[in-house]
């Protein structure tokens, strides 16, 4: 299991022990797309979902995702979390909605799995949003960007 943080050495599942490391800044960004018909995307962008302001509700939802990823991924670590960001831009070309987050934090472990719940969450709520309308929307192309800080430093995605 070489490599693999989160098993021990006879390959069981465990929470791996930061308590050795130094509290540095860190920071992940990580994005995706809810893809679907251009009349359920202007139904979303002209207001007219039944259900109310669908990108402020999937945008709160990605927020409270990111804050909630410790209770939902078994072995995350809870975190102290700085900022969270949840932009949601509606694109005409996809069509959909495309979503990126990011999240800060001062801590021993870093914060890409919360990145990646804030977009999850997000593009669900999106879904379910105005899942009445269309059922066969595609969440997709959820990924870590970027991230920064700690011992493995910067990546960036290509």
């Amino acid at each position: 299991m070489s490599g693999l943080t989160h098993f021990d050495a006879q390959g069981q599942a465990h929470m791996v022990d930061v308590s050795e490391k130094p509290v540095t800044s860190r920071m992940a960004v990580a994005s995706g797309c809810v893809k679907m018909a251009p009349e359920t995307l202007a139904i979303i962008t002209e207001g007219r979902a039944k259900k109310g302001d669908v990108l402020a509700v999937a945008r709160l939802a990605g927020i409270m995702g990111a804050k909630k990823t410790a209770e939902l991924i078994p072995l995350c670590h809870p975190l102290p979390i700085t900022k969270v960001a949840v932009e949601l831009t509606p694109d005409d070309g996809l069509p959909g909605v495309r979503i990126e987050a990011t999240v800060k934090t001062s801590g021993q472990t870093g914060v890409e799995m919360e990145a990646l719940t804030a977009v999850s969450t997000a593009a669900l709520t999106l879904y379910d949003m105005v899942k009445a309308v269309e059922k066969s929307m595609e969440i997709s192309d959820i990924r870590l960007e970027m991230k920064d800080g700690g011992k493995s430093g910067r990546y960036e995605a290509v």
